[in-house]
């Protein structure tokens, strides 16, 4: 399955970008790369929404650490969007519910 990464308008100070398909060993450069590109343009504060997630690995997880780290680094954040269990079990697992913030919906981590 292929990677898809949409980035919509700001909303509030934040740029969302909803990520579709599966993030694993394949396809986490390239949302790497996106969240790289973003903060690049100045863009310190980023809504990741992975309710079109099927699939998230290790590799993926370290995309989305490596980002948080990278937009803190610019007093930003990079807060995630995410009510699937399945994708929810993982962050759970890894204890990575205590360092990011996760939300219903996009809107609800714009507002927080």
């Amino acid at each position: 399955m292929d990677l898809g990464l949409d980035v919509e308008p700001d909303r509030n100070g934040y740029t969302v970008l909803a990520v579709r398909g599966e993030v694993d060993v394949y396809t986490a450069p390239r949302l790497r790369e996106k969240i790289v590109e973003l903060v690049s343009e100045g863009k310190y504060k980023i809504v990741v929404d992975l309710e079109g997630v099927d699939f998230l690995d290790s590799t993926g997880l370290g995309v989305l650490v490596g980002g948080l780290k990278r937009l803190r680094s610019h007093d930003g954040d990079l807060t995630l969007v995410c009510t699937q269990h399945r994708i929810l079990k993982v962050f759970e697992i890894t204890g990575l519910t205590k360092v990011f913030s996760i939300h219903d919906s996009v809107d609800a981590a714009v507002a927080a």
